[in-house]
């Protein structure tokens, strides 16, 4: 299933300004791939244009939020639920995704321990690679 425009807000609890999925698409179980053009008005804009490291961190952990929220609702949840980043990890960021770009976002648990959920998530641009990470989730 797909969810786009306002439906994304079923699935995380952010709102605008920090909203930083477009699109999300299930992909399994434990994975998901979501979307996000890189726009002006994005609160992690550099003067140069690009995004900040931390807003790519972000739109990562929210791709994870929002595959939480859909395995929520697909449980009958009434809520998404709400996530904090507890760890980042082997973070790499090849490059800055520049106004105008849109970002590929592939997420995926790995083991969820009680509240707390292992992923990894990685971005492109296309077909290059922009960044990945690990990520150590507390889902409230």
């Amino acid at each position: 299933m797909t969810y786009s425009g306002d439906d994304i807000k079923r699935l995380i609890p952010q709102r605008y300004p920090f909203m930083m999925v477009d699109t999300f698409e299930e992909c399994g179980s434990n994975s998901a791939a979501t979307t996000l053009v890189v726009r002006k008005d994005n609160y992690f804009m550099l003067p140069d244009d690009t995004m900040a490291e931390t807003g790519i961190i972000e739109h990562i952990a929210q791709s994870c939020s929002a595959l939480a929220g859909f395995k929520a609702l697909s449980e009958q949840s009434s809520a998404a639920p709400v996530g904090i980043i507890g760890e980042v990890k082997h973070f790499v960021c090849h490059r800055r995704p520049r106004l105008g770009e849109c970002l590929s976002t592939t997420v995926t648990f790995n083991m969820t321990f009680g509240n707390v959920t292992l992923a990894t998530g990685q971005s492109l641009v296309g077909d290059e690679p922009i960044a990945e990470v690990n990520l150590k989730i507390f889902i409230q």
